[in-house]
């Protein structure tokens, strides 16, 4: 699928694991601001988005992610209440429904996340979508969020490529 931004100006939609990992694992508030930094750089140019559904599922976790959800820019949680998102959306679902390898409890499950969500949202803007999930193609218990966008031509990757495209580095001041 042909994209509107050349790798230089793609734009990254992220899923709710990226904020969830980085905040609970390796980029910590404390341990790493930058990454947090980053993420509003990045919203404020216009190459670093989420979903209104993502920002519900994150505003669940009662802790640091939470509040840090309140100060961030406007425009990083972008609406998903736009007919052509909520059409592809559809037709994502669609799919999932039918796919014969997957359990009803995982298209139920998939269903109530923001995933196909974020899958519509970067389809109709011809974006990235940015996740931890991994490919598997034997998946019967959940919707694997790659394999959607494999189907449906959505470019996917992960926050460390995403970071590496977009020139992210974090230093140590104390580095010589």
């Amino acid at each position: 699928m042909a994209t509107l931004f050349p790798s230089s100006k793609r734009l990254f939609v992220l899923d709710s694991n990226i904020f969830v990992e980085a905040h609970k694992r390796y980029y910590a508030m404390d341990l790493c601001p930058g990454f947090w930094k980053s993420v509003v750089h990045f919203t404020g140019s216009g190459r670093i988005v989420s979903i209104d559904r993502v920002l519900r599922e994150l505003r669940r976790q009662d802790d640091a992610l939470t509040e840090w959800t309140k100060t961030t820019p406007d425009k990083l949680f972008r609406t998903t209440g736009i007919q052509e998102i909520a059409d592809v959306y559809r037709e994502l679902m669609d799919w999932v429904w039918q796919e014969t390898r997957f359990r009803m409890q995982a298209k139920t499950d998939f269903a109530s996340a923001a995933d196909g969500w974020v899958a519509a949202y970067a389809k109709v803007h011809r974006g990235v979508v940015v996740t931890h999930e991994r490919r598997s193609p034997q998946a019967k218990r959940r919707v694997p969020l790659p394999d959607l966008c494999d189907r449906f031509q959505i470019r996917c990757k992960d926050t460390f490529e995403m970071l590496r495209e977009l020139g992210v580095v974090f230093e140590w001041p104390g580095a010589a």
